[in-house]
């Protein structure tokens, strides 16, 4: 388990160095997981391996507790109630519009895989 903790921060902080030193608008944990992510498709592709056991069980033990990381959010907001209340509409303007962005292009996203599939 310390094994592929240490990869996952590592990968971690890998990506807030190179996002910070590029100046991209992406969060470093973002670019991080990309590089795990490529780490992993590399790895598959020329070793023929699957993901270390221990990084699977690992990181599902993370995924499991997911939800407390929204505790610090959710606190954040309600600390913040006046501003938001004073800022619902822009707000809310935001989550619709956000929302609808966000199902038009996963549609276009399965549209294109799906055609590639039939191909």
């Amino acid at each position: 388990m310390l094994n592929a903790l240490t990869l996952l921060v590592l990968c971690q902080f890998a990506g807030e160095v190179i996002a910070r030193f590029i100046g991209l608008p992406i969060p470093g944990p973002v670019v991080g997981m990309v590089l795990l992510l490529a780490g992993l498709v590399l790895r598959e592709r020329y070793n023929g391996a699957a993901p270390p056991a221990e990084l699977r069980s690992t990181a599902g033990g993370l995924l499991s507790h997911l939800s407390l990381l929204f505790v610090p959010a959710g606190v954040g907001v309600v600390t913040q109630l006046g501003v938001v209340g004073r800022n619902l509409l822009p707000i809310a303007v935001a989550i619709v519009v956000s929302t609808f962005l966000g199902l038009v292009v996963t549609g276009w996203v399965m549209q294109r895989l799906s055609r590639a599939e039939d191909l």
